[in-house]
C-alpha cells in the first residue's frame, strides 16, 4: 500500500500533482528520494524553480512547519537551491518538451 504525497505535512494536492509528473507516485517514493534528488525532478518534468516550493519540501520532509526555516539553515537551502537549479532546470525547454523527453519521443536539449 502506498500513501500519497499530500499526506505528508504541509504538502498539499498541488504538491502531489507535480510529483506525479515527476514519477514521484508516493509519500514513499519521496522520501526515499530526498528533497535535492526529489526536487530536481520536479524542475527536469516542467516544475518552475522556486525556493520557497524547495524548502517547504525539505521541512516536510523533515516533519517541520514550513515557515520553520530561518537565518544560516536558510541560507545553506538557498545555495542548495540554486545548485540544484543550476543542473536540472533547463529555461529552454518547455513543459510540453520535457514530457516529450520524458517519454523518448525528443532529445533533451543540452547548453
Amino acid at each position: 500500500m502506498t500513501t500519497p504525497v499530500s499526506s505528508i505535512r504541509n504538502l498539499g494536492p498541488a504538491y502531489q500533482e507535480a510529483c506525479t509528473r515527476a514519477g514521484i507516485d508516493s509519500a514513499e517514493d519521496l522520501r526515499r528520494l530526498g528533497a535535492d534528488a526529489a526536487y530536481a525532478r520536479l524542475l527536469q518534468s516542467g516544475s518552475k524553480p522556486h525556493f520557497i516550493g524547495y524548502y517547504v519540501l525539505v521541512m516536510a520532509l523533515q516533519g517541520r512547519p514550513w515557515n520553520d526555516c530561518k537565518g544560516d539553515e536558510k541560507k545553506a537551502l538557498r545555495k542548495r537551491f540554486d545548485a540544484i537549479r543550476a543542473q536540472s532546470f533547463d529555461s529552454e525547454q518547455s513543459a510540453l518538451d520535457a514530457i516529450l523527453d520524458e517519454i523518448g519521443v525528443i532529445e533533451r536539449r543540452r547548453g
